[in-house]
This record gives structure tokens, sequence and C-alpha cells, in this order.
């Protein structure tokens, strides 16, 4: 049984347990050279927090799999700022120059994939497919080295699932049991990158007791879930709350 954590709603002293447990704990199952992989777009949905944990426990030698690099001080985008990246698997990495830089000059080795498939890829790995099927890249590089079938004529590629040591996600609310509801876009890749861990977190912003949670607003059931930990908060500045140099 974990650590009981004292629920996050005001005016209550109730004590829930379950899955819930600690920052600490947390960071136990995330270690250097580990494959991990994160929920978020531009660092909305990474979970902060974890995040902050990671820097500062300093894991290093990561292999990293989300939609892109955040960045430079945003969402996962600090981890790489800070060296602790050997392996992106992403969509795109234009937001954070040092990612730029650092495949540039070797120092990072970058995996593309269209975002479509990407998403795909994690989404496959979750509900346990070896992979899925597309037809973007025939006839280019990408084509180079891949396992290709016909169906109906069609070529494809067969790209292969992607899975994680440890999935990290943040959501809006959770119950004991790791049910978890999002909020707005924050939902992004969470639900599917969820799914695709071998062990994963969910950091977020309220725990609320068994039974509060609408059924029909649960995203992500529990089963997926391993961890839950509660946010304290962003700790960066988004990129559109900077204030102009004139003032």
């Amino acid at each position: 049984m974990m650590e009981p954590y004292a629920n996050a709603h005001a005016n209550t002293n109730t004590v829930i347990s379950g899955k819930v447990s600690t920052l600490e704990e947390a960071l136990l199952a995330i270690t250097d050279g580990c494959t991990l992989m994160y929920g978020g777009f531009g660092g909305i949905g990474t979970p902060p927090t974890l995040i902050e944990g990671i820097l500062q426990k300093g894991v290093k030698d990561l292999t990293i799999i989300g939609n892109d690099t955040g960045f430079p001080q945003i969402g996962i985008g600090s981890l790489i700022t800070a060296g602790r990246v050997k392996k992106v698997i992403a969509s795109h990495i234009g937001s954070n120059p040092n990612a730029g830089l650092m495949m540039e000059e070797g120092t990072m080795e970058v995996v593309f994939y269209p975002q479509g498939t990407l998403a795909e890829k994690i989404r496959a790995g979750g509900v346990g497919l070896g992979g899925i099927l597309v037809d973007v890249g025939i006839g280019t590089i990408m084509e180079q080295g891949k396992a290709t079938v016909s169906i109906d004529e069609k070529k494809y590629l067969v790209e292969p699932a992607l899975t994680a040591d440890v999935a990290i996600v943040h959501a809006k609310k959770a119950d004991p049991y790791g049910n978890l509801v999002y909020d707005k876009s924050g939902r992004n890749l969470n639900p599917l990158v969820a799914m695709a861990g071998k062990f994963t977190i969910a950091e977020v912003d309220e725990i609320v007791p068994l039974g509060e949670l609408d059924p029909e607003s649960i995203i992500t059931p529990g089963i997926f879930v391993d961890m839950v930990i509660l946010s304290r908060g962003v700790t960066w500045e988004w990129v559109w709350e900077k204030k102009p140099a004139s003032e």
C-alpha cells in the first residue's frame, strides 16, 4: 500500500491512498538510461512537477518519446537544455533551438515521425499491437530499411509500435484508483501515452474521493495508471505570458 496522501480538496481532511503517492516515490522509477514517454504539446499537458523532479534528481542518458521537445525551459525542453537526453523520438523540435543545435552537433540523436504516425505508434503500443501500416513515406528515404506489405495492391510501410519503461502524464483530476480527467487541450497525447508505459505516473492538479468523478468524463481508466502524484503547479513562464522588453 502506498503512503496515504491528503485529499487535494479544500476544506476537507479526508485521507485517501490507493495508487496515490509522492514525487519522491515516483522518481524511483525514473533512472539513468531509461526510456521516458511524456504527454504534452509545446509543454501544455506535460507534467511540470515530474519534469522538475527528474531535473533535480540528475537523471541522464534518457531516451524520450513525445510529440515535441517543448521550448528551451518549458515542458520536456528543460531536460534537453540540461543535456540529460541522448535520444528523442518526436514529430518536431522546431520550438526548441537547443534540441536543433544538439541534433546538428551530433550530441543528441533525433528520430522524426509525422505527428499522426507517431500518435498511432504510441496508441498501438498501448493496446498491445505490434505496429501499424502507413503509406506516408512510400517511395522516399523513409522506406529504406523498413518492412513493407501490400494490401489490395497498395503498398504500406510497417511501423513498429512504441512503448516506454516509464510514461508520465498530466491530468486535471484523478481518484485514488488512477482514473483520469483532462483539461481541454491538455488532453492532447496524454491518453495515448498513459497506455504505452510499462509503468505510468500521472501528475494531477486535484485528487478526489472515489465516486466523485463523472464516469462519462473519465478518459484514461485507472487500469493504465500505476501511480498518482499531486502537482505543485507549472514552474515555467509560458511564451505568451512574457512581457515585452519595453515593460
